[in-house]
């Protein structure tokens, strides 16, 4: 019960950010857009290093020098995989008018729907392999620090969930449908999650290796998503600013309770 509740956390942020479509009249400004992309950047960098990066590491201390080379290539892996997705599926991000990825037919909403879905994948990709860690009884992962990535990631999803719904309801959706849109984009976390805990119970020496998989394929989505998004316009230091913000609430989360 414990794991299910801390795999379905992540996915409660974002239904509960797309549900602001009930209660906000107008789409979010750019400004408030860019505020909250630095911040989702921030709890994703901090998270990547606290939660994955840094336990991949201290799980492959036995094989001495070489206790990197599960994260360097897990890491390496994570990146190519999102690359791969990003250019298999096509995808339309918020705020832009060209579609990403092959030719297709689908409906703009589909194509944002999939944006966001692309970059909750590694999310719950990192949920599940905390859990998977924590499950096996692994000494560095414990139910407190698997907790903490969970409520991590739920707090930068809520605004994400209001950023899909928001523009959806703006698109011409009636709220009903702009908030399944935004609830639909998180559905893939749980899924992630549950997959991911599969495969590390499967073959438990590759536990550093999932981490570290998580975590590249996380920063791809700040690198090559978030930091275009809160740099764009005028007052782009704002999306700086949330950014050190997101990055230092995850940061005190995981050192302080982790």
């Amino acid at each position: 019960m414990e794991t299910f509740l801390g795999i379905m956390i992540p996915f409660l942020g974002t239904a509960l950010g797309a549900a602001c479509v009930f209660f906000m009249k107008r789409s979010l400004g750019d400004l408030v857009q860019r505020a909250l992309a630095g911040f989702a950047a921030g709890v994703m960098v901090a998270a990547s290093i606290w939660s994955l990066l840094i336990p991949a590491i201290e799980q492959s201390e036995g094989m001495g020098k070489l206790s990197f080379l599960p994260a360097f290539v897990g890491f390496g892996g994570g990146v190519l995989f999102l690359l791969a997705l990003d250019h298999l599926i096509p995808h339309l991000h918020v705020g832009s008018e060209q579609a990403e990825g092959p030719k297709s037919r689908l409906g703009r909403t589909t194509m944002m729907v999939l944006a966001v879905t692309l970059h909750n994948i590694p999310e719950g990709m990192a949920v599940g392999v905390m859990y998977a860690g924590f499950l096996a009884g692994n000494a560095q992962i414990t139910a407190a620090s698997a907790l903490v990535l969970s409520l991590g990631i739920a707090i930068q999803n809520f605004p994400e969930g209001a950023i899909i719904s928001m523009p959806l309801r703006a698109e011409g959706k009636s709220k009903g449908k702009a908030f399944l849109g935004g609830v639909l984009s998180g559905v893939v976390e749980p899924i992630g999650a549950v997959l991911t805990i599969l495969a590390a119970q499967l073959v438990i020496p590759a536990l550093p290796y999932l981490l570290s998989f998580a975590a590249g394929a996380m920063l791809y989505v700040v690198v090559e998503e978030l930091i275009p998004e809160m740099s764009q316009g005028k007052h782009s230091n704002i999306g700086t600013i949330f950014f050190a913000v997101g990055f230092s609430v995850m940061m005190t989360l995981d050192v302080a309770l982790g």
